[in-house]
């Protein structure tokens, strides 16, 4: 996995692995990012499927329990097929927004 370190929160990006590896690498990883908004960029991944993003909804809670964003990229699956619990865009740019949204919103106690 790659980590980059942005303004408001740590882009994770895969290498050539599979979406279950790339899963569970980033639970292995939770304690470590726990106290950070992080964006999950599923781009590289070409055969991306509705159940691969759901795959990611316990691991979505734990961050919304913890008061942290969590946002996954991904052009090939359509938020409408995923439950509301999962942020799910088509860009970097639009995670950016997610979680400059949800950090005001936390500091306005929303």
């Amino acid at each position: 996995m790659i980590f980059n370190k942005e303004e408001s929160f740590i882009l994770v990006s895969q290498e050539e692995i599979s979406i279950e590896n790339f899963l569970q690498n980033l639970e292995n990883e939770y304690a470590k990012l726990k106290n950070d908004n992080l964006v999950i960029d599923l781009l590289g991944f070409s055969k991306l499927t509705p159940y691969n993003v759901i795959s990611f909804l316990e691991i979505a809670k734990k961050y919304k329990k913890n008061g942290q964003s969590f946002v996954l990229v991904s052009n090939k699956v359509s938020y409408d097929d995923v439950p509301d619990e999962i942020n799910l865009v088509p860009t970097i740019k639009e995670a950016r927004d997610i979680v400059e949204m949800e950090e005001i919103e936390r500091d306005l106690g929303l």
